[in-house]
């Protein structure tokens, strides 16, 4: 069994959003046994699984984020879609664009504290799409 969903996510902010309800809930029920494979299209902004229990870590990855690629360099030349394009450009290229999870038992593998984040690294981000395919049995 194969099956593709494409999902319209909220609007989010800049920072790191949790996404695992929403992404399940637009999936439905899961087949026994498989993969999902989830695929965000878009340069600037990235998927990632990590904690899903304290909000600090959402902070503290936004703070470890900023200082590893910083807002508003003056060397960025690439700033055509606003100053903060490079920046979300790189955190995206570093973080990745899509995950694989396997199903187990008719669930998602997620382990007890993981959750499935959007990276959101623009400003003024649009709404992000992305794919979900489901492989299974």
């Amino acid at each position: 069994m194969i099956n593709q969903v494409i999902l319209r996510l909220s609007k989010y902010s800049k920072g790191f959003h949790l996404i695992t309800d929403e992404v399940f809930r637009a999936l439905g029920p899961l087949p026994h046994r498989g993969l999902i494979h989830l695929f965000l299209q878009h340069t600037s902004a990235a998927l990632a699984i990590n904690e899903n229990y304290d909000p600090d870590v959402r902070h503290d990855m936004e703070v470890l984020y900023e200082r590893l690629a910083p807002y508003l360099l003056p060397a960025y030349r690439h700033t055509l879609e606003g100053p903060d394009d490079m920046t979300a450009h790189f955190k995206t290229q570093i973080t990745g664009h899509s995950l694989t999870i396997p199903i187990v038992n008719g669930k998602p593998g997620l382990g007890t504290w993981q959750g499935i984040y959007l990276c959101e690294f623009r400003s003024q981000a649009n709404a992000r799409t992305l794919i979900c395919t489901i492989v299974g049995e």
